[in-house]
């Protein structure tokens, strides 16, 4: 026993090492930096000063709700049918959702940038066809496209990923024992692909509400959220206090979403089995 408490010490150090260095100990400087002044000495300020950034908390956390909504109704129709296809199929349907994913966010939004701009490929095709060129760039509309662009993968795969794993079997029982299409849905496939569900909107939300790039480039600088506001305070204006204050509440509203999910995934199950 000695020797297996041993082996899982020496198992799990780079584990913890790694834990140490990139997560403990950036929590820390960020929480100094959020707690203190530019002399260094202890204030609340910072935190206080954010009443200020109020609408835009709102406008980070809508346009993510936004986004991940719009995904999850995209997403959940096809990763059923994706999860219902020939092993074949589903491993080439795969390589193309992971496409995107393989590229560079700043080469994604760089060639939306080209399609839905003013002079770009979208509205030439508009104007070629008689009608008048559409503003898109500088919207709401276009900044949560960004985010539904980028981040639809990570919706996609774990919700593929529970339902590749509902058995046929478990369908056809329920066709026999008289469920519809419908009944299979609410009964059989929605409970049973909830933890998927949960999952991929824990990994859209999440860096949605916490984008910039995304933001900048299709908002055309009109349209400022959370991110953006984190990265002028520390690159434009040095005011690592003011970033960091942000940083810091942007965590601890991603960490309240994350457990109200998990508290809603939780429910889920108590009726399933119930």
């Amino acid at each position: 026993m000695k020797g297996r408490s041993f082996l899982k010490r020496v198992i799990g150090a780079p584990y913890v090492l790694w834990a140490i260095l990139f997560i403990i100990i950036p929590l820390v400087i960020v929480a100094y930096y959020a707690f203190t002044d530019a002399g260094g000495g202890f204030t609340l300020d910072n935190i206080k000063n954010l009443s200020d950034y109020g609408e835009i908390f709102r406008d980070s956390v809508l346009y993510s709700i936004a986004a991940t909504v719009i995904s999850l109704i995209i997403a959940y129709p096809f990763a059923y049918f994706m999860s219902r296809l020939k092993p074949k199929t589903q491993r080439l349907m795969m390589v193309l959702v992971m496409l995107p994913a393989w590229m560079s966010l700043l080469i994604l939004t760089y060639s939306w940038m080209n399609i839905l701009e003013r002079n770009g490929l979208l509205n030439s095709l508009l104007t070629a066809i008689g009608l008048s060129p559409a503003q898109i760039i500088g919207t709401p509309g276009a900044v949560i496209f960004g985010m539904v662009y980028n981040y639809i993968p990570y919706m996609i795969l774990p919700i593929y990923s529970v339902m590749s794993k509902i058995e046929p079997s478990v369908l056809e029982a329920a066709e026999d024992l008289g469920s519809g299409s419908v009944s299979k849905l609410y009964r059989i496939i929605l409970p049973l692909s909830i933890p998927g569900v949960i999952s991929g909107i824990t990994m859209v939300f999440v860096p949605s509400v916490s984008t910039f790039y995304i933001s900048q480039k299709l908002g055309d600088g009109k349209i400022l959220l959370v991110g953006d506001i984190i990265e002028r305070q520390i690159q434009a204006q040095n005011n690592y206090n003011t970033g960091a204050a942000l940083s810091l509440v942007l965590m601890v509203v991603i960490l309240v979403s994350m457990a109200l999910m998990k508290l809603f995934a939780g429910d889920s199950d108590e009726t399933l089995y119930a």
